[in-house]
């Protein structure tokens, strides 16, 4: 009798045991959250969808997780356990860890989303924090223009984000490659009418067509303009017909401008000495049609 109840008595005290092995391996598993309310520690990494473990300072946290910081990107000013280096994730036993980009936590490649570089990693109406490497809500409210802080495929319009004009020009009605359009390449926000003057030399090639009109394209990408505007592949002037040709653009100077993101591109027209106006279309491959009429 005394052996059976020792027995029940180990036996007890091993699923306790194990119960309490069991506890342990759940507190280091990283939960899942869409808010502050799902996790225990009341913080949530909604960008990563992960709890994130508070700290005061770096002596709470793991070894490998040792960074106690404020979150970057986050409303939430309570600091918690950052990782730094895929090194440090794996300073135990593991080998495959990666610290998360977004996450900031030790986790297994691929398991959280990864870090945006540009605009054009996030959804449509966010944007990219190429600080931190987390997709947000784009501003709807801007100031200045060309893209400013409003989502990619937008620009800044009297101080509120929205998308360029639809093209509703014949030059875009005829134009047969639509398919090369989107809003992943650069972006027209405006074209404006610069001048209109002779110049015969100028227009030397163009028989009697003498007169030369300047148009401003303003453009805006998420990757770097090219040094000349000779680099400028994939921009394109769409005549009435529809018909795609490359835009004259003058070498000399002022006749293309990069500043940060945004480009301004100064293309020639040559027409008859009596012309004071014409429908014109450019683009980009990748991004939007942008009509204009030129009245000059």
């Amino acid at each position: 009798m005394q052996l059976r109840k020792m027995m029940v008595m180990l036996a007890a005290l091993s699923s306790m045991s194990l119960a309490l092995t069991a506890c342990g391996d759940d507190a280091t598993t990283v939960e899942s959250c869409t808010s502050d309310t799902d996790c225990s520690s009341n913080f949530c990494n909604t960008a990563a969808g992960v709890c994130m473990d508070t700290c005061e300072s770096g002596s709470d946290c793991a070894d490998s997780e040792k960074n106690c910081a404020v979150l970057a990107g986050s409303s939430n000013t309570q600091k918690v356990c950052q990782c730094q280096t895929n090194q440090l994730c794996n300073s135990g036993d593991t080998t495959d860890l990666v610290c998360g980009t977004v996450s900031k936590r030790c986790e297994e490649p691929g398991s959280t989303p990864e870090g945006c570089t540009k605009d054009a990693d996030c959804g449509a109406g966010n944007t990219c924090n190429t600080t931190t490497g987390v997709c947000s809500p784009a501003a709807t409210t801007c100031t200045g223009e060309g893209k400013a802080t409003c989502a990619y495929g937008s620009a800044c319009y009297s101080g509120t984000c929205s998308a360029p004009p639809a093209p509703t020009c014949e030059n875009y009605q005829n134009f047969g490659n639509k398919a090369a359009l989107g809003t992943t390449g650069p972006i027209i926000f405006k074209v404006a009418t610069t001048s209109a003057e002779p110049n015969s030399t100028f227009c030397a090639n163009a028989g009697t067509s003498t007169k030369r009109v300047k148009i401003t394209i303003s453009a805006y990408a998420d990757t770097a303009w090219p040094a000349t505007s000779a680099g400028l592949n994939g921009f394109l002037y769409v005549l009435v017909n529809g018909t795609a040709q490359a835009p004259s653009i003058s070498s000399s100077s002022g006749n293309y401008t990069v500043s940060g993101n945004r480009a301004d591109i100064v293309a020639n027209l040559c027409v008859l000495p009596s012309s004071n106006t014409a429908s014109l279309g450019y683009y980009f491959t990748g991004g939007n049609f942008a009509c204009h009429q030129a009245n000059y």
